[in-house]
């Protein structure tokens, strides 16, 4: 039995966040429904790579049944008021104040369904200055203080991918979890809320603390590490980028011994403690390229294994796709969509007794006319 079958939620969910959520329940077992405007959630429309299909929208929605309503319309408030009726969850990432407008505040909901568990995700929260204030993921990167401490000295960058939305929609996820095993105890519902900025603030904690407790601010390293060295990318022989990082002063000494061929090196006054290696990483730096642009990456890493320092390829993305650990690991498997079989990687999580749900990615309003009929509205009626 999946854990959370049984489960029904309902979400009013658009972008990255809210859907990256209600995904993740969906995996293990919860009816999630989509409740999308007539047009589809705008991520729908964000590329066209996957067969015609987004990408943002193939990985945050397999699994979901589409409903779409617009709930301008009274009738449509209606359907969707019989559904939370029924519903354990209802999560919602709406512009702010939106809910409210539409009539399906929390505090409304709450006295009506008091076992609902009522979750609303936002970039600032449902009080405070920056209430109203619009939020995009690359924005809460820059207002976390993320951006200024990730890219080289000269310039500041943002994470690849939505870490914000992410951050805010796995916060969401374990906290529906709590609310379900507390109202399994308490019978109980709740109201809880996530920003995206309180979010990626828990994600910060390092250079946060780094900063108020030290002397300085982290500096903008690039892929090295501001505080341990060496740590971070080198350029091999082959013009192929290896990276690699020292932890403690027996690595040091199995990277000068093994990797560099150099057993002098490890206790050198210059380097012999990592605090004095950082001060010194530019000199100790042409030491290291020196010996690696004479090496293929392959005879680093071979060595590097050898000496048992952590180290890595730099990959793009179609070389992860094929990564040997995760064809042997059988992690990859097909889901349906409106445009065929797509290739997904089952969700981290292994258990050794529970099968996650990989169920197709569904097209607009695919399950409206079956859940219209299942809560006894005639779709007929719907939408006109």
């Amino acid at each position: 039995m999946l854990p959370l079958k049984g489960i029904t939620v309902v979400s009013l969910e658009q972008a990255v966040a809210a859907p990256f959520a209600t995904r993740q329940l969906a995996d293990l077992g919860a009816r999630v429904i989509k409740v999308e405007r007539p047009t589809g959630d705008f991520a729908r429309n964000y590329d066209t790579t996957v067969h015609g299909m987004s990408s943002h929208f193939v990985w945050l929605n397999r699994s979901k049944e589409s409903l779409t309503l617009d709930l301008k319309q009274d009738e449509e408030k209606n359907v969707l008021e019989k559904i939370l009726s029924e519903a354990d969850v209802f999560i919602q990432n709406l512009a702010p104040g939106a809910v409210d407008r539409l009539g399906f505040s929390p505090e409304l909901l709450k006295k009506k369904y008091p076992k609902l568990i009522i979750c609303g995700i936002s970039g600032y929260g449902s009080n405070g200055p920056y209430k109203d204030k619009k939020a995009y993921d690359l924005l809460i990167q820059c207002e976390a203080g993320l951006v200024s401490i990730t890219g080289t000295e000269d310039t500041p960058s943002k994470a690849g991918v939505s870490v914000a939305d992410i951050a805010a929609g796995m916060y969401a996820y374990t906290g529906i979890l709590t609310a379900l095993i507390t109202r399994y105890q308490t019978g109980e519902g709740t109201i809880m809320e996530v920003s995206m900025l309180e979010a990626l603030g828990e994600w910060m904690g390092y250079p946060l603390y780094y900063s108020d407790y030290g002397s300085a601010e982290p500096k903008r390293t690039g892929a090295s590490h501001a505080t341990i060295y060496p740590y971070g990318p080198f350029l091999a022989g082959d013009n192929k980028m290896v990276f690699l990082g020292i932890q403690n002063e027996r690595e040091w000494l199995h990277f000068c011994e093994k990797v560099l061929s150099n057993l002098n090196l490890a206790n050198d006054q210059r380097f012999n403690s990592n605090s004095l290696r950082v001060k010194n990483s530019h000199l100790l730096e042409s030491i290291i390229n020196e010996v690696f642009e004479k090496l293929s990456s392959d005879q680093i890493i071979t060595r590097l294994e050898e000496a048992k320092i952590a180290n890595a390829r730099l990959n793009n993305m179609k070389e992860f796709t094929e990564h040997s650990q995760l064809k042997y690991r059988n992690r990859w498997r097909e889901v349906d969509s409106p445009v065929g079989k797509i290739k997904a990687l089952i969700p981290p999580v292994t258990f050794d007794n529970i099968k996650t749900v990989m169920n197709p990615i569904p097209g607009i309003g695919e399950h409206s006319k079956k859940i219209l009929n299942e809560f006894g509205f005639n779709p007929e009626n719907i939408g006109k």
